[in-house]
């Protein structure tokens, strides 16, 4: 077993784990729900097979834990822990979509140090440790530039007009055609660990994502900071585990959606009114 905290050493490691995952989970595309979680939200026999596979490589390989999204794990406030998505995106998963894959945060103290994403149906694996460089098929990339929404495409968070909550789909939907105005180039992927993939890699030139579970968005986070890019949640306020929401953008792109969030929010003179003078008062929870 190999006990290291070098996070170059882990990342490596991360990657040929999951490398050696890839295979099944392309031989899996289009497994049926098997497991129901909520509604419209489930999970498969593979999602089940794929986490305690990648947990146990990863214990054996790194003597670390993991918090995965089936089977939970340790807390992640404290101390250090992978946090794993073994499926993200899996209704596009199982109905046969590409845009589906594996995500993977080294998360240590509450803050994610690594990120891996890993496409296979697309054949693309993005990885970093948090102080960059962004790698994309093991290449760095470049910084990300300052950007102008209205050259951006922006991926955005999926919404149900009726539903209610702590993000209500009457406020995404309002948000939705403030955001058509201002960029008219709007793209729903159906995965977080997508969205925010592209974004780091500047194929987007920003995310707006309604979801708070951190296997869903600590991978993503660690990419786009890695990349030079900006992140908080849909208020403005640093982005932490245990924030509700997630706004990742490239510098520039992110100054202008937060701005027109406001606008949509309701908040004259930006994000320093209090949350109470908001449609949605629960959007940090």
């Amino acid at each position: 077993m190999t006990v290291t905290r070098d996070r170059t050493a882990l990342l490596a490691i991360a990657g040929e784990i999951l490398d050696s995952a890839a295979p099944r989970f392309t031989q899996g595309v289009g497994a049926p729900s098997a497991v129901v979680k909520g509604r419209g939200d489930f999970a498969t026999e593979l999602d089940l097979e794929l986490e305690r596979t990648l947990s146990a490589a990863l214990v054996e390989r790194t003597g670390i834990s993991v918090h995965g999204e089936e089977f939970g794990g340790p807390d992640l406030g404290s101390g250090i822990s992978w946090v794993l998505d073994p499926i993200d995106g899996t209704f596009n998963y199982s109905a046969g979509h590409p845009l589906s894959g594996i995500l993977l945060s080294l998360v240590e103290e509450g803050v994610p140090v690594l990120g891996l994403t890993w496409l296979p149906l697309l054949g693309r694996r993005y990885a970093a440790t948090v102080d960059g460089p962004l790698l994309v098929d093991g290449d760095p990339l470049p910084p990300l530039q300052s950007g102008k929404l209205a050259e951006s495409m922006i991926g955005f968070g999926a919404f149900n007009l009726d539903a209610h909550g702590r993000i209500p789909g009457r406020f995404r939907f309002d948000l939705l055609g403030a955001l058509s105005r201002l960029s008219g180039r709007v793209r729903m992927h159906g995965s977080t660990g997508i969205d925010l993939a592209f974004t780091a890699s500047g194929v987007l030139g920003g995310a707006i994502v309604f979801g708070h579970f951190p296997w869903d968005n600590a991978a993503g986070v660690a990419l786009v900071r890695a990349a030079g890019g900006v992140v908080t949640d849909l208020r403005g306020e640093p982005w932490t585990l245990t924030s509700g929401s997630v706004l990742a953008a490239a510098p520039g792109v992110h100054e202008e959606l937060l701005e027109m969030i406001d606008t949509a929010r309701g908040v004259p003179g930006g994000a320093t009114e209090p949350m109470t003078a908001s449609p949605i008062t629960e959007l940090n929870r």
